[in-house]
Protein backbone atom coordinates (compact mmCIF):
# COMPACT_ATOMS: atom_id res chain seq x y z
CA UNK A 1 0.00 0.00 0.00
CA UNK A 2 1.38 3.39 -1.08
CA UNK A 3 1.95 5.43 2.07
CA UNK A 4 0.60 8.42 2.53
CA UNK A 5 2.40 11.88 1.48
CA UNK A 6 3.56 13.69 4.41
CA UNK A 7 3.53 17.96 4.21
CA UNK A 8 7.38 18.87 3.60
CA UNK A 9 9.59 20.60 6.28
CA UNK A 10 10.18 23.86 5.84
CA UNK A 11 13.56 24.19 3.26
CA UNK A 12 16.91 24.97 4.67
CA UNK A 13 18.34 28.10 2.38
CA UNK A 14 21.68 26.98 3.35
CA UNK A 15 20.65 23.34 1.37
CA UNK A 16 21.67 23.23 -2.59
CA UNK A 17 18.84 22.46 -4.34
CA UNK A 18 18.52 19.62 -6.72
CA UNK A 19 19.20 20.45 -10.61
CA UNK A 20 16.57 19.58 -12.74
CA UNK A 21 16.77 17.10 -15.23
CA UNK A 22 14.33 15.20 -17.82
CA UNK A 23 14.14 11.56 -18.75
CA UNK A 24 15.52 11.05 -22.43
CA UNK A 25 13.66 12.93 -25.28
CA UNK A 26 11.84 11.62 -28.53
CA UNK A 27 13.48 10.40 -31.56
CA UNK A 28 11.29 10.15 -33.67
CA UNK A 29 8.31 11.78 -35.73
CA UNK A 30 5.63 8.72 -34.45
CA UNK A 31 6.53 9.22 -31.01
CA UNK A 32 6.03 13.10 -31.37
CA UNK A 33 2.55 11.67 -32.72
CA UNK A 34 1.94 9.71 -29.58
CA UNK A 35 2.94 12.35 -27.29
CA UNK A 36 0.25 14.77 -28.88
CA UNK A 37 -2.41 12.20 -27.84
CA UNK A 38 -0.85 11.55 -24.55
CA UNK A 39 -1.14 15.29 -24.27
CA UNK A 40 -4.93 15.65 -24.42
CA UNK A 41 -5.78 12.09 -22.53
CA UNK A 42 -6.45 9.45 -24.74
CA UNK A 43 -5.00 5.97 -24.83
CA UNK A 44 -3.86 5.08 -28.29
CA UNK A 45 -2.35 2.25 -30.36
CA UNK A 46 -1.02 2.43 -33.82
CA UNK A 47 -2.67 -0.04 -35.82
CA UNK A 48 -2.40 -1.64 -39.32
CA UNK A 49 -4.61 -0.69 -42.18
CA UNK A 50 -3.17 -3.73 -43.86
CA UNK A 51 -2.70 -6.49 -41.32
CA UNK A 52 -4.83 -5.04 -38.68
CA UNK A 53 -2.00 -5.99 -36.00
CA UNK A 54 -1.52 -3.20 -33.12
CA UNK A 55 1.76 -2.74 -32.31
CA UNK A 56 3.96 -0.80 -29.89
CA UNK A 57 6.40 1.26 -29.27
CA UNK A 58 5.86 3.70 -31.65
CA UNK A 59 7.00 2.61 -35.30
CA UNK A 60 6.96 4.37 -38.73
CA UNK A 61 5.85 0.99 -40.87
CA UNK A 62 4.23 -2.02 -39.35
CA UNK A 63 6.73 -4.49 -38.48
CA UNK A 64 4.65 -7.40 -39.68
CA UNK A 65 3.39 -6.56 -43.55
CA UNK A 66 5.42 -2.72 -43.68
CA UNK A 67 1.62 -1.17 -43.80
CA UNK A 68 0.75 2.21 -42.91
CA UNK A 69 0.08 2.58 -39.31
CA UNK A 70 -2.54 4.34 -37.82
CA UNK A 71 -3.80 5.50 -34.22
CA UNK A 72 -6.64 4.23 -33.00
CA UNK A 73 -8.31 4.00 -29.21
CA UNK A 74 -7.23 0.77 -27.29
CA UNK A 75 -9.19 -0.99 -24.32
CA UNK A 76 -6.74 0.16 -21.40
CA UNK A 77 -6.65 -3.59 -19.74
CA UNK A 78 -2.91 -5.55 -18.99
CA UNK A 79 -1.64 -7.82 -17.24
CA UNK A 80 2.00 -7.41 -15.08
CA UNK A 81 4.10 -10.26 -16.46
CA UNK A 82 7.37 -9.63 -14.98
CA UNK A 83 8.72 -6.44 -12.98
CA UNK A 84 11.89 -5.13 -11.75
CA UNK A 85 13.47 -2.26 -9.95
CA UNK A 86 16.26 -0.22 -11.32
CA UNK A 87 18.47 0.50 -8.83
CA UNK A 88 21.62 1.89 -10.55
CA UNK A 89 21.82 4.23 -13.70
CA UNK A 90 23.61 6.62 -15.63
CA UNK A 91 20.72 8.47 -16.37
CA UNK A 92 20.57 11.90 -14.70
CA UNK A 93 16.83 12.02 -14.43
CA UNK A 94 16.12 8.57 -12.98
CA UNK A 95 19.53 8.51 -10.81
CA UNK A 96 17.52 11.19 -8.55
CA UNK A 97 14.82 8.91 -8.33
CA UNK A 98 15.89 5.50 -7.49
CA UNK A 99 14.64 2.96 -6.77
CA UNK A 100 12.30 3.23 -10.21
CA UNK A 101 10.11 0.40 -11.11
CA UNK A 102 9.48 -0.99 -14.52
CA UNK A 103 7.89 -3.99 -15.95
CA UNK A 104 6.85 -5.95 -18.77
CA UNK A 105 2.84 -6.19 -19.58
CA UNK A 106 0.84 -8.20 -21.95
CA UNK A 107 -1.82 -5.53 -23.40
CA UNK A 108 -5.09 -6.33 -23.91
CA UNK A 109 -4.96 -4.75 -27.24
CA UNK A 110 -2.42 -7.59 -28.25
CA UNK A 111 1.37 -5.85 -27.94
CA UNK A 112 3.59 -6.79 -25.12
CA UNK A 113 4.99 -3.27 -23.75
CA UNK A 114 7.70 -2.57 -20.98
CA UNK A 115 6.03 0.01 -18.74
CA UNK A 116 6.02 2.05 -15.31
CA UNK A 117 4.44 0.43 -12.59
CA UNK A 118 2.62 2.19 -9.75
CA UNK A 119 3.85 0.79 -6.20
CA UNK A 120 0.63 -0.96 -5.68
CA UNK A 121 1.31 -3.28 -8.88
CA UNK A 122 3.23 -6.77 -8.89
CA UNK A 123 3.61 -9.47 -11.10
CA UNK A 124 0.30 -11.55 -12.37
CA UNK A 125 -2.12 -8.14 -11.78
CA UNK A 126 -4.71 -7.30 -13.35
CA UNK A 127 -3.93 -3.05 -14.58
CA UNK A 128 -5.09 -0.15 -15.78
CA UNK A 129 -3.07 1.46 -18.48
CA UNK A 130 -2.81 4.89 -18.96
CA UNK A 131 -0.70 7.26 -21.39
CA UNK A 132 0.95 9.74 -19.78
CA UNK A 133 3.78 12.63 -20.34
CA UNK A 134 6.54 12.67 -18.66
CA UNK A 135 8.23 15.94 -17.29
CA UNK A 136 9.96 16.07 -20.79
CA UNK A 137 7.03 15.70 -22.87
CA UNK A 138 7.86 12.44 -24.31
CA UNK A 139 4.58 9.77 -23.91
CA UNK A 140 5.14 6.62 -21.61
CA UNK A 141 2.75 3.75 -20.62
CA UNK A 142 2.24 3.77 -16.84
CA UNK A 143 0.78 0.78 -15.06
CA UNK A 144 -1.81 1.72 -12.35
CA UNK A 145 -4.05 -0.58 -10.63
CA UNK A 146 -7.24 -1.57 -11.46
CA UNK A 147 -9.07 -0.33 -8.62
CA UNK A 148 -8.64 2.51 -6.47
CA UNK A 149 -6.34 1.55 -3.37
CA UNK A 150 -5.56 4.05 -0.85
CA UNK A 151 -3.01 7.02 -1.35
CA UNK A 152 -3.27 6.03 -4.75
CA UNK A 153 -1.96 9.46 -5.84
CA UNK A 154 0.96 9.74 -3.59
CA UNK A 155 2.99 7.22 -5.41
CA UNK A 156 6.41 8.76 -6.07
CA UNK A 157 6.70 7.63 -9.35
CA UNK A 158 2.92 8.80 -10.29
CA UNK A 159 3.16 12.33 -9.34
CA UNK A 160 6.32 12.85 -11.85
CA UNK A 161 3.77 12.02 -14.32
CA UNK A 162 1.71 14.62 -13.08
CA UNK A 163 1.22 17.82 -11.42
CA UNK A 164 -0.93 17.01 -8.48
CA UNK A 165 -1.77 20.19 -6.26
CA UNK A 166 -1.00 18.26 -3.11
CA UNK A 167 0.73 20.02 -0.64
CA UNK A 168 2.06 22.50 -3.16
CA UNK A 169 1.64 26.48 -3.35
CA UNK A 170 -0.02 28.11 -5.92
CA UNK A 171 -0.57 31.77 -7.79
CA UNK A 172 -4.26 32.34 -9.23
CA UNK A 173 -3.72 35.31 -10.74
CA UNK A 174 -7.14 37.37 -11.35
CA UNK A 175 -9.23 36.35 -7.47
CA UNK A 176 -11.45 39.55 -8.19
CA UNK A 177 -13.52 36.85 -11.43
CA UNK A 178 -16.02 33.95 -10.30
CA UNK A 179 -13.80 31.31 -12.51
CA UNK A 180 -10.63 32.74 -10.30
CA UNK A 181 -12.57 32.34 -7.19
CA UNK A 182 -13.66 28.98 -7.59
CA UNK A 183 -10.61 27.73 -9.29
CA UNK A 184 -9.01 28.65 -6.00
CA UNK A 185 -11.51 26.40 -3.73
CA UNK A 186 -10.46 24.06 -6.00
CA UNK A 187 -6.87 24.16 -5.57
CA UNK A 188 -7.77 24.11 -2.04
CA UNK A 189 -9.98 20.88 -2.08
CA UNK A 190 -7.42 19.01 -3.96
CA UNK A 191 -4.97 19.42 -1.15
CA UNK A 192 -2.72 22.80 -2.19
CA UNK A 193 -1.00 24.21 0.32
CA UNK A 194 -1.68 27.87 -0.47
CA UNK A 195 -3.36 29.71 -3.00
CA UNK A 196 -1.83 33.26 -3.79
CA UNK A 197 -5.07 35.04 -5.29
CA UNK A 198 -3.59 38.05 -7.45
CA UNK A 199 -5.90 41.55 -7.10
CA UNK A 200 -5.46 43.96 -9.85
CA UNK A 201 -6.76 46.55 -8.03
CA UNK A 202 -6.20 46.54 -4.24
CA UNK A 203 -7.88 49.99 -3.51
CA UNK A 204 -11.36 48.65 -4.82
CA UNK A 205 -13.48 45.79 -3.35
CA UNK A 206 -15.12 43.42 -5.99
CA UNK A 207 -18.27 40.65 -5.42
CA UNK A 208 -17.08 37.88 -2.75
CA UNK A 209 -13.70 39.29 -1.59
CA UNK A 210 -14.59 38.79 2.06
CA UNK A 211 -15.71 34.96 1.82
CA UNK A 212 -13.17 34.45 -0.57
CA UNK A 213 -10.26 36.04 1.59
CA UNK A 214 -11.62 34.73 5.53
CA UNK A 215 -11.10 30.81 3.54
CA UNK A 216 -8.00 29.39 5.50
CA UNK A 217 -5.28 28.43 2.78
CA UNK A 218 -6.16 31.87 0.85
CA UNK A 219 -3.57 34.75 0.64
CA UNK A 220 -4.75 37.83 -1.44
CA UNK A 221 -1.35 39.13 -3.41
CA UNK A 222 -1.26 42.52 -5.80
CA UNK A 223 -0.60 41.14 -8.77
CA UNK A 224 -1.68 43.03 -12.14
CA UNK A 225 -0.81 41.91 -15.87
CA UNK A 226 -0.93 45.17 -17.28
CA UNK A 227 1.70 46.35 -15.73
CA UNK A 228 4.89 44.76 -16.11
CA UNK A 229 6.46 46.57 -12.97
CA UNK A 230 3.43 44.34 -10.57
CA UNK A 231 4.34 41.46 -11.91
CA UNK A 232 8.06 42.07 -11.28
CA UNK A 233 7.70 43.04 -8.03
CA UNK A 234 5.41 39.57 -7.11
CA UNK A 235 8.00 37.51 -8.35
CA UNK A 236 10.60 38.95 -6.44
CA UNK A 237 8.99 38.72 -3.67
CA UNK A 238 8.00 35.37 -3.86
CA UNK A 239 8.92 33.68 -7.35
CA UNK A 240 11.22 30.75 -5.24
CA UNK A 241 7.44 30.18 -3.43
CA UNK A 242 5.13 29.29 -6.29
CA UNK A 243 4.85 25.96 -7.46
CA UNK A 244 1.75 26.12 -10.26
CA UNK A 245 0.47 29.09 -11.79
CA UNK A 246 -3.31 29.33 -13.10
CA UNK A 247 -3.64 32.47 -15.42
CA UNK A 248 -7.23 32.83 -15.00
CA UNK A 249 -7.04 36.39 -16.43
CA UNK A 250 -9.86 37.34 -19.42
CA UNK A 251 -10.68 40.65 -20.83
CA UNK A 252 -14.09 39.17 -23.20
CA UNK A 253 -16.07 42.08 -24.85
CA UNK A 254 -18.52 41.49 -27.65
CA UNK A 255 -17.55 43.44 -31.01
CA UNK A 256 -16.53 42.40 -34.64
CA UNK A 257 -13.88 43.37 -36.65
CA UNK A 258 -15.15 46.23 -39.12
CA UNK A 259 -18.81 46.57 -37.46
CA UNK A 260 -19.78 47.19 -33.62
CA UNK A 261 -15.89 47.02 -33.21
CA UNK A 262 -13.88 49.48 -30.48
CA UNK A 263 -10.40 49.76 -30.82
CA UNK A 264 -9.58 50.75 -27.27
CA UNK A 265 -11.17 46.76 -26.17
CA UNK A 266 -9.26 44.84 -28.59
CA UNK A 267 -5.74 46.59 -27.40
CA UNK A 268 -7.41 46.00 -23.59
CA UNK A 269 -8.00 42.90 -24.48
CA UNK A 270 -4.72 42.15 -25.74
CA UNK A 271 -2.55 44.28 -23.18
CA UNK A 272 -4.29 41.51 -20.25
CA UNK A 273 -4.75 38.52 -22.03
CA UNK A 274 -1.66 38.51 -24.63
CA UNK A 275 1.49 40.92 -23.32
CA UNK A 276 0.09 39.92 -19.48
CA UNK A 277 0.75 36.12 -20.50
CA UNK A 278 3.81 36.96 -21.68
CA UNK A 279 4.66 39.60 -18.54
CA UNK A 280 3.71 36.83 -16.22
CA UNK A 281 6.01 34.39 -17.92
CA UNK A 282 9.09 36.63 -18.08
CA UNK A 283 8.49 37.22 -14.18
CA UNK A 284 7.97 33.80 -12.98
CA UNK A 285 9.58 30.80 -15.21
CA UNK A 286 12.99 31.16 -14.69
CA UNK A 287 12.72 31.11 -10.62
CA UNK A 288 10.01 27.99 -11.72
CA UNK A 289 12.37 26.22 -13.95
CA UNK A 290 15.47 26.30 -11.13
CA UNK A 291 13.00 24.35 -8.14
CA UNK A 292 11.31 21.58 -10.63
CA UNK A 293 13.03 18.91 -8.64
CA UNK A 294 12.82 20.28 -5.30
CA UNK A 295 11.16 17.73 -3.71
CA UNK A 296 7.30 17.34 -3.17
CA UNK A 297 6.53 20.74 -3.42
CA UNK A 298 8.88 21.42 -6.55
CA UNK A 299 7.71 23.79 -9.05
CA UNK A 300 5.62 21.71 -11.42
CA UNK A 301 3.22 23.71 -13.84
CA UNK A 302 1.96 26.88 -15.34
CA UNK A 303 -1.65 26.48 -16.91
CA UNK A 304 -3.62 29.05 -19.34
CA UNK A 305 -7.35 29.13 -19.31
CA UNK A 306 -7.95 30.01 -23.14
CA UNK A 307 -11.34 30.04 -25.11
CA UNK A 308 -11.46 27.57 -27.81
CA UNK A 309 -12.61 29.73 -30.42
CA UNK A 310 -8.79 30.97 -30.51
CA UNK A 311 -8.45 28.39 -33.18
CA UNK A 312 -11.72 29.39 -35.27
CA UNK A 313 -12.53 32.95 -34.37
CA UNK A 314 -15.70 33.86 -33.53
CA UNK A 315 -18.15 36.33 -35.36
CA UNK A 316 -18.97 39.05 -32.78
CA UNK A 317 -16.35 38.13 -30.32
CA UNK A 318 -13.62 38.73 -32.97
CA UNK A 319 -11.09 40.73 -30.67
CA UNK A 320 -11.45 38.01 -28.07
CA UNK A 321 -10.56 35.27 -29.99
CA UNK A 322 -7.84 37.01 -31.66
CA UNK A 323 -6.53 37.30 -28.00
CA UNK A 324 -7.20 33.95 -27.76
CA UNK A 325 -5.07 33.27 -30.55
CA UNK A 326 -1.89 34.85 -29.75
CA UNK A 327 -2.07 32.93 -26.42
CA UNK A 328 -2.16 29.55 -27.65
CA UNK A 329 0.70 30.46 -29.96
CA UNK A 330 2.50 32.05 -27.04
CA UNK A 331 1.43 29.33 -25.05
CA UNK A 332 2.93 26.91 -27.74
CA UNK A 333 6.48 28.52 -27.94
CA UNK A 334 6.48 28.64 -23.83
CA UNK A 335 5.99 25.17 -23.96
CA UNK A 336 8.72 24.50 -26.05
CA UNK A 337 10.81 26.55 -23.88
CA UNK A 338 10.68 25.30 -20.85
CA UNK A 339 10.30 21.85 -21.31
CA UNK A 340 14.31 20.80 -20.76
CA UNK A 341 13.26 22.07 -17.16
CA UNK A 342 10.54 19.66 -16.31
CA UNK A 343 7.74 22.28 -16.28
CA UNK A 344 4.84 21.91 -17.44
CA UNK A 345 2.76 24.18 -19.90
CA UNK A 346 -1.12 23.25 -19.79
CA UNK A 347 -4.19 24.35 -21.92
CA UNK A 348 -7.68 24.43 -20.63
CA UNK A 349 -10.22 25.24 -23.26
CA UNK A 350 -13.29 26.69 -22.84
CA UNK A 351 -16.10 27.94 -24.79
CA UNK A 352 -18.69 30.79 -24.13
CA UNK A 353 -18.30 31.20 -20.44
CA UNK A 354 -22.10 32.45 -18.36
CA UNK A 355 -20.77 35.71 -17.53
CA UNK A 356 -22.49 39.03 -17.94
CA UNK A 357 -20.55 39.28 -21.46
CA UNK A 358 -21.90 36.33 -22.53
CA UNK A 359 -25.60 37.52 -21.97
CA UNK A 360 -26.95 37.14 -25.33
CA UNK A 361 -24.85 33.67 -26.35
CA UNK A 362 -27.71 31.29 -26.17
CA UNK A 363 -26.34 28.08 -24.19
CA UNK A 364 -24.83 25.93 -23.45
CA UNK A 365 -22.13 27.91 -22.15
CA UNK A 366 -19.64 27.08 -19.69
CA UNK A 367 -19.84 27.34 -16.02
CA UNK A 368 -16.65 28.69 -13.88
CA UNK A 369 -17.41 24.78 -11.79
CA UNK A 370 -16.75 23.14 -15.17
CA UNK A 371 -13.70 25.02 -15.56
CA UNK A 372 -12.16 24.46 -12.21
CA UNK A 373 -12.94 20.87 -12.51
CA UNK A 374 -10.78 21.07 -15.76
CA UNK A 375 -7.58 22.84 -13.70
CA UNK A 376 -7.60 20.29 -11.15
CA UNK A 377 -8.03 17.19 -13.67
CA UNK A 378 -5.37 18.48 -15.84
CA UNK A 379 -2.97 18.93 -13.31
CA UNK A 380 -3.27 15.37 -11.84
CA UNK A 381 -3.43 13.74 -14.88
CA UNK A 382 -0.49 15.93 -16.41
CA UNK A 383 -2.46 16.64 -19.99
CA UNK A 384 -1.38 19.09 -21.88
CA UNK A 385 -4.86 20.36 -23.10
CA UNK A 386 -7.98 19.59 -21.97
CA UNK A 387 -11.49 20.36 -22.73
CA UNK A 388 -14.24 22.50 -20.00
CA UNK A 389 -17.64 22.00 -21.05
CA UNK A 390 -19.12 20.46 -24.22
CA UNK A 391 -18.75 23.26 -26.42
CA UNK A 392 -15.07 23.49 -26.13
CA UNK A 393 -15.05 19.75 -26.56
CA UNK A 394 -17.30 19.89 -29.27
CA UNK A 395 -15.62 22.59 -31.38
CA UNK A 396 -12.16 20.90 -30.82
CA UNK A 397 -13.02 17.73 -32.05
CA UNK A 398 -14.72 18.83 -35.52
CA UNK A 399 -11.28 21.26 -35.65
CA UNK A 400 -9.13 18.08 -35.26
CA UNK A 401 -11.49 16.71 -38.10
CA UNK A 402 -11.83 19.23 -40.57
CA UNK A 403 -10.13 22.51 -39.59
CA UNK A 404 -11.37 25.10 -42.53
CA UNK A 405 -14.58 23.63 -42.22
CA UNK A 406 -14.83 24.31 -38.26
CA UNK A 407 -13.59 28.17 -39.00
CA UNK A 408 -16.63 28.49 -41.32
CA UNK A 409 -18.57 26.82 -39.04
CA UNK A 410 -18.07 29.03 -36.13
CA UNK A 411 -17.99 32.26 -38.13
CA UNK A 412 -21.28 32.07 -40.23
Amino acid sequence: MTAPLTPPKRKDPLVRTRAGHVPPGLRSRAARAMAVRAGQGSFVLQVCDRCAVVTYPPRDRCPRCWGELNWKDQPRGAVVEAETTVRATIDLFFREHLPWRIGSVRLDAGPMAIVHLHGDVKQGDRVRMELRLDRGGAPALFALPEKETPNMADDPQLREFSADPKFRRVLVTDGRSPIGQIVAKALLKSGAQTVFLGNAEPLMRYPGQDDIEAIDGIEPVALNLAHTRSCQELAAQMGGRIDIIVNTAAFARPGGVGFDSKLTDLQTGLDIEVMGLMRLAQAFTPAMSGRSDDGVNSAVAFVDIVSVHGLTGKTGFAGSAASAAARLSLISGLRGEIAKAGIRVMTVLTGPVDDDWHQNVPPPKTAPEQIAKAVIETLVKGQETICAGDVARDVLSRWQADPLLTIREENQ
